[in-house]
């Protein structure tokens, strides 16, 4: 589900320093969520002032505010496939951050490695599966989040977007592996929440994660999960809106 913290003004001045790095020329990821929205708006008024880039939304809400931003837009297929131009750079928000301190071992007084920097959860607005295929794409993925997002460690609830004839079966496996799955349900109507690919979302917290890159293979590994929330060794950089300005950090 989605995250609330940060103010606006954080999250626009984290969105408006990915925006700034984007270059003449470039195939842009659109992501989804109130952080990158405010770099798809800047984006446009960039487009606006002469800047020549195309976008690639990665969810119906990312592609109709391109679409008003005046943004030119590819599908996933026309930028990466066999003669498509490829992705530059992605820009996308995040549940969560982590920011990589671990949790120092009493004896030692060392840092545990296992909670790699810039690991993080996605998926509040159900569009993960989208994001993930997109930011994977590109060259440089560029994270947009205010300071409420990180931690040392991830520990919030991750989606995972699942065929609904297994969302049974996998909501089992879940449980064997520990999480506690919950199917999304929508606001504002009777049901569940349907992502834009046809599928359901199951919530599913597994308290600390202490290797998200282990958790992430065996989450990939169970059938009927069609894509999770935890994105490992994709980030590039962290653009983290602040009170008085932006902090970013490479990955």
């Amino acid at each position: 589900m989605k995250t609330s913290g940060g103010s606006d003004a954080m999250k626009r001045r984290a969105g408006e320093s990915a925006a700034a790095a984007v270059s003449d020329g470039d195939v842009v990821g659109l992501g989804t969520g109130s952080t990158a929205a405010h770099a798809i708006r800047r984006l446009g008024d960039r487009v606006d002032a002469g800047l020549d880039i195309r976008g690639v939304p990665t969810s119906f809400a990312s592609r109709e505010l391109a679409v008003e931003a005046a943004i030119p837009c590819l599908d996933l297929p026309e930028a990466v496939g066999p003669d498509g131009p490829g992705i530059d750079v992605a820009i996308d928000g995040a549940d969560q951050v982590a920011t990589g301190a671990g949790t120092a071992d009493a004896g030692s007084g060392e840092s545990d490695s296992t909670a790699p920097g810039g690991a993080l959860i996605k998926g509040g607005g159900a569009a993960h599966a989208r994001e993930k295929l997109v930011d994977a794409a590109a060259d440089r993925f560029l994270v947009v989040a205010d300071p409420s997002k990180e931690s040392p460690r991830l520990d919030r609830s991750i989606p995972v977007e699942v065929l609904p004839a297994g969302r049974t079966a996998v909501a089992a496996a879940v449980r064997e592996t520990g999480g506690e799955p919950t199917l999304r349900r929508a606001e504002r109507k009777d049901g569940p929440v349907v992502t834009d690919n046809g599928n359901l979302v199951l919530d599913c917290p597994f308290g600390e994660v202490a290797d998200p890159a282990a958790l992430s293979a065996t989450l990939s590994s169970i059938p009927g999960i069609v894509e999770h929330g935890l994105f490992v060794g994709l980030a590039d950089e962290i653009h983290v809106g602040t009170e008085s300005g932006v902090r970013v950090d490479e990955v």
